[in-house]
């Protein structure tokens, strides 16, 4: 059983890029695998492993570690999986940990209202509040809560303009957003708040976190939650859901979809098949060769993984 840690700290780190190969060696010792994101601005990523060893990296990370005093109060978010989500370990550095794309958002200095999961569904349902899914479209499709609006954005760079465009702060008196795990929220609000609207909220810990500690009888959440890992999606219990995902364009896809005549294996599925080039067809046909010939040694393709 592999233990799923989603995480984040929004921290100012000055020398961010030192910090790279001792959280990769950690990682390495521990034998972890996923991706995690080191920037001025913070820590973000997922990663896996054994339980204990997670534990592990994680007491490191925010006790142990020369550079333990930046990541206290780390937020992390735990599911389990039966399979290796991850094909290998990634540490990266960015100029981001979520992309936004707005320099002058620092979370760090303004953000919402932090909304605890029990108390989420009194929020959504005031009919004064405007509740938005962050997330990216495809993200969206397969689950979302009652009544939550979708920007209808495939990146998160593109939400800045759809709240320049759609939302106004004379109007939106009272706004509510949530995501994943809870990062994007951060920027999200935090935008917001700079743009002039008052009263903006957004679910803490995220969707995850809400599966987590919300009672399914109780729960306003539809469908099911995309994650960045081999899962695809987990339903409500947090356990690996229904969708598998096209290796071409990275959507969820559902067992109806693979029957369609559109839905080549590795390569495309409906909703890509029609917009791949001959050059992108070719290379994903050359990868889906090479993830066979390795599956038939016993080995992992390090190519062959799902959306990191």
């Amino acid at each position: 059983m592999y233990k799923i840690a989603a995480l984040y700290r929004f921290v100012s780190i000055a020398n961010y890029k030192a910090l790279k190969p001792c959280i990769e060696s950690k990682c390495t010792e521990l034998k972890l695998c996923g991706t995690l994101l080191l920037a001025g601005e913070g820590i973000n990523g997922t990663i896996a492993g054994k339980p204990a060893s997670i534990d592990d990296f994680l007491t490191w990370l925010t006790n142990e570690s020369d550079f333990a005093s930046l990541f206290d109060g780390l937020e992390a978010k735990f599911s389990f999986s039966e399979a290796r989500p991850f094909t290998r370990m990634k540490v990266k550095l960015k100029k981001e940990i979520v992309t936004m794309g707005v320099s002058d958002i620092d979370p760090k200095h303004v953000v919402g209202t932090y909304v605890e999961p029990k108390d989420w569904n009194a929020l959504i349902t005031d009919p004064d509040v405007l509740l938005i899914d962050t997330r990216n479209d495809y993200e969206v499709e397969i689950g979302s809560f009652h009544n939550a609006i979708n920007p209808n954005t495939s990146s998160f760079r593109q939400f800045p303009a759809y709240v320049e465009e759609q939302l106004d702060p004379a109007i939106h008196k009272k706004v509510a957003m949530f995501c994943t795990g809870g990062i994007r929220c951060e920027k999200s609000t935090a935008l917001l708040k700079q743009k002039g609207f008052d009263d903006v909220y957004h679910l803490k810990g995220g969707i995850l976190k809400y599966l987590e500690e919300v009672d399914p009888t109780e729960s306003l959440w539809e469908g099911e939650c995309f994650v960045f890992d081999s899962r695809v999606a987990v339903d409500h219990s947090l356990k690996q859901g229904s969708f598998d995902q096209c290796y071409g364009c990275r959507f969820p896809i559902t067992d109806q979809d693979k029957q369609s005549s559109l839905y080549v294996k590795g390569i495309s599925c409906p909703r890509c098949h029609s917009k791949l080039s001959d050059a992108q067809r070719a290379r994903f046909t050359e990868r889906q060769r090479q993830i066979e010939l390795a599956k038939q040694r016993g080995e992992v393709h390090i190519g062959g993984g799902m959306a990191e």
